[in-house]
């Protein structure tokens, strides 16, 4: 049967209004809100809907979709998204969710392995030092914050270029922890991204909706520690220039910003060194961007599973075709994740299972 909740979905994807809808397939607003309601339409209205949006007939005729409780989503840059953004990225979401279900039904993926430390959301610092402990690294630098998180049963993947001002988001989807990235930032911002929704995954999933300021706050300070513990940041207490700053960076894998603000969030620097440091910095072009940025991480997880169906014989426009969605959704999810397929090689025996 006809699925309303998919409708919306797709319409929310293409950042349409009802009426703008309504009106590229001839019919009234009312009508169309009737269509997203319940009220099934004629066949010939469903293929003039699945042309309007660009996405196959099948898709409208599946179970209903995981639509994303909007308060248990934490967003980052939330002050800059417009509602339809926000729609976008969580029907973004829910595709992703179906994404991952279908890799699950195929694949061992890594379950999750995180603890609650919504009691020391007030002090992000503890809990970033008492989720190292838990998972045993230490206070040495994470060589590969992605890796990192995906062996802990964190599912991560792209957000679509449609949603420009969302640097990132999280949410939790049964015992399943996501975390989707806009990989148009630069690769120090999309590390610090990710670790800024680690400590929403962590600190703020028991604690009601996380869209706001105090709780990007606690996630910003929890990322800052996590990624640069100060027992490791001890030893370079004594970089005061732009020139020590740009190349100890690399160390943590973060911005030249995030290393001068954490230095003076520590008390290694002063307010007027750290504001001339920023000054400086800005200069040289490290407000905007990272001139000598790092590499960017991929996931390994669906470097992983792509590689196994690869040499299958299955490409990515097979798995958009087995869920019914757009392949430029496939594309979307795992922007900037995964390697081009052309470039993978014969693959070496995947760790994952492919489940027969």
């Amino acid at each position: 049967m006809f699925n309303a909740d998919r409708l919306k979905t797709a319409r929310e994807r293409r950042m349409l209004t009802a009426k703008g809808l309504a009106e590229r397939i001839g019919v009234s607003a009312v009508t169309l809100s009737k269509y997203e309601n319940g009220h099934a339409p004629d066949e010939a209205t469903v293929k003039r809907l699945a042309l309007a949006l660009s996405y196959p007939l099948d898709f409208f005729y599946r179970d209903a979709p995981e639509r994303l409780d909007t308060d248990a989503v934490s967003f980052r840059s939330l002050a800059r998204m417009k509602a339809k953004e926000r729609r976008a990225a969580e029907a973004a979401g829910s595709l992703g969710i179906e994404l991952y279900e279908w890799i699950d039904s195929r694949f061992n993926l890594p379950d999750a392995d995180l603890i609650d430390l919504s009691k020391e959301r007030r002090r992000p610092h503890v809990a970033a030092r008492l989720l190292r402990q838990h998972w045993g690294i230490g206070d040495r630098p994470i060589g590969n914050v992605l890796k990192l998180i995906e062996s802990k049963g964190i599912r991560v993947l792209s957000l679509s270029e449609a949603t420009r001002h969302v640097d990132a988001f999280s949410f939790w989807r049964g015992d399943h922890p996501y975390v989707f990235l806009n990989q148009l930032k630069t690769a120090e911002r999309s590390i610090f991204d990710t670790a800024h929704e680690l400590g929403h995954l962590v600190m703020h999933s028991h604690a009601g909706s996380k869209a706001d300021k105090e709780a990007e706050t606690q996630a910003d300070r929890f990322a800052s520690a996590f990624l640069m513990p100060e027992n490791d940041l001890m030893g370079y207490a004594h970089l005061f220039t732009p020139g020590q700053i740009i190349s100890a960076k690399k160390r943590w894998k973060v911005s030249a910003m995030a290393l001068a603000y954490r230095l003076n969030s520590l008390g290694y620097i002063s307010e007027w060194n750290y504001r001339s440091l920023l000054i400086e910095l800005g200069k040289r072009g490290y407000r905007s961007g990272e001139p000598d940025g790092i590499e960017r991480e991929v996931s390994t997880v669906l470097a992983k599973v792509l590689a196994a169906l690869w040499s299958k014989g299955m490409t990515k426009d097979d798995i958009a075709k087995d869920l019914g969605i757009p392949l430029e959704e496939i594309e979307a999810l795992i922007f900037r994740l995964s390697p081009d397929q052309g470039t993978v090689s014969e693959p070496r025996k995947p760790e994952l299972r492919l489940v027969k």
